[in-house]
């Protein structure tokens, strides 16, 4: 199982980036999708989720309105669009894959967003 992601950077307050995740070794459609994140002395917050087949999508409060999460399971991709980025939106940002109702998550390397001016 192998889940790279790209796309991370240094943007200013106001700006976008999207993050890409490349998923292999795993039969990707069945899988729930998401993107955590972790900023320098705090927790590792669960930022959105997509789920398999169209079963849903789940935003936390801090981020809903301004990121969109989507996945391409033709391509074995997901994605995190941020838009109006703030700085307390710095921190490595994580692909992960759950099978839902089967333990354990697969992790990926992370990718560093930095929001300042």
């Amino acid at each position: 199982v192998q889940l790279v992601e790209s796309g991370g950077g240094l943007v200013q307050p106001g700006g976008s980036l999207r993050l890409s995740c490349a998923a292999s070794g795993f039969t990707f459609s069945t899988y729930a999708m998401s993107w955590y994140r972790q900023a320098p002395g705090k927790e590792r917050e669960l930022v959105a989720t997509i789920f398999s087949a169209g079963a849903g999508i789940h935003y936390a409060d801090s981020v809903k309105g301004r990121f969109t999460i989507s996945r391409d399971n033709a391509k074995n991709m997901v994605y995190l669009q941020m838009n109006s980025l703030k700085p307390e939106d710095t921190a490595v940002y994580f692909c992960t894959a759950v099978r839902v109702g089967f333990p354990g998550r697969y992790w990926g390397q992370g990718t560093q967003v930095t929001v300042s001016s």
